[in-house]
């Protein structure tokens, strides 16, 4: 009987882990110059970040009539367009509007204001806002890993032409959101500017920065597959930083190479790739920058990783979350935070910040606190 009673509240759970809610979103308020008959559609982590999505999107959009998708249980990020990246949802000046957030617990419903459509604005030329320490080393570097190219930059420190001295490396991805305005949909982080400050006081490091693949991001990022998204690429785009990637670098470039002048950083899905890089490679990367890490993605698997792998990791890793990003941005960071630093002898640093949100701008603000934590502590071993 207790053997039953068991397996039935197994059973229960299961299909509790599994179920879906339906979400419902209302248009209370649109632009005055949006037509009735404009589709307005629904773009986020739960379709890829499709801008078109035939299937989430509404037209004759209002408060009796909008867009209702089947989600399961979690926190999930979205925007609305009208049909591209060009014309999502805006505020009063045409600059997009942040991530919205959505936590699912329950069938939902929820009103919408939408302000403005960014396309309605004059498009102004983007000027370039790369120093002239970047460069883009390839438009199509070549991932044999996972038979693709993505363009690939590097940034070089002011002393490099006229030095012969070797520099450490930090890779990043995400590469078209770092360092030119240009490239970034939502904003850069200002790597560059950052550095040409910050490397004269705290010492000067080589920046490689891969770009993200539009409809790839999430499974090149992930280590794992994963439920929603399918096939995880991350192992294999990680054997490309190793096996192919870097070494290119160290062979182009004058570089340290221990893994003590190497470091790793990236936000979000950026994040979780960089933090199971230290995990798998941790004789190549000895620091990792893990900005809001997606953890959720993957969490179970990525706990059930950890535990085995972080007892050999030796590094240093700089965790970083904001708790504005979502309800379990924190919790999840510090659950693995608290994991490697009970299992490891790396030496780990945290930091939450209340106003934090999830965003390029919040980002840009951490990456020199991160950068004189990278240059110091190395200095420090």
């Amino acid at each position: 009987m207790k053997k039953l009673v068991y397996t039935i509240a197994l059973l229960l759970f299961a299909i509790n882990l599994n179920a879906q809610y339906k979400v419902q979103f209302l248009f209370r308020k649109l632009p005055s110059y949006h037509k009735q008959t404009d589709t307005i559609y629904l773009a986020g982590s739960f379709n890829r970040w499709n801008p078109k999505n035939p299937k989430a999107s509404c037209s004759n959009c209002g408060a009796k009539n909008g867009i209702t998708i089947d989600l399961h249980k979690g926190m999930f990020e979205y925007k609305f367009t009208h049909g591209s990246w060009d014309a999502v949802e805006s505020g009063n000046e045409g600059f997009p509007t942040e991530n919205r957030m959505v936590t699912v617990e329950r069938d939902t419903t929820i009103y919408v204001d939408i302000d403005h459509w960014a396309d309605h604005f004059p498009r102004k030329p983007k000027e370039t806002t790369a120093s002239k320490n970047v460069q883009i080393l390839d438009t199509a570097f070549y991932i044999p890993q996972l038979n693709r190219h993505r363009r690939v930059w590097i940034y070089l420190p002011e002393s490099y032409a006229t030095t012969k001295k070797k520099y450490p490396v930090l890779y990043m991805h995400d590469g078209q959101n770092l360092f030119d305005n240009v490239t970034a949909g939502f904003g850069e982080w200002g790597v560059d500017e950052a550095l040409d400050t910050l490397g004269k006081m705290h010492g000067e490091a080589i920046v490689v920065a891969v770009d993200h693949g539009a409809e790839k991001r999430i499974n090149e990022y992930s280590p794992f597959d994963m439920e929603q998204y399918g096939k995880g690429e991350g192992n294999a785009y990680i054997d490309f930083l190793v096996q192919t990637l870097m070494p290119y670098i160290n062979s182009h470039y004058r570089t340290k190479r221990s893994a003590k002048y190497t470091a790793i950083a990236g936000s979000s899905m950026g994040g979780l790739i960089s933090f199971y890089a230290m995990m798998k490679y941790p004789n190549k990367f000895g620091a990792a920058g893990v900005f809001s890490p997606a953890f959720w993605v993957v969490k179970d698997k990525l706990l059930n990783d950890a535990t085995k792998r972080a007892s050999k990791l030796k590094g240093r890793m700089y965790f970083y979350a904001g708790q504005q990003e979502s309800e379990t941005m924190v919790p999840d960071m510090l659950q693995v935070f608290e994991l490697v630093n009970n299992r490891s002898k790396a030496k780990l640093k945290s930091h939450i910040r209340a106003e934090g949100k999830h965003s390029e701008e919040t980002w840009r603000g951490e990456f020199p606190l991160f950068y004189e934590w990278l240059m110091k502590e190395k200095d420090d071993d």
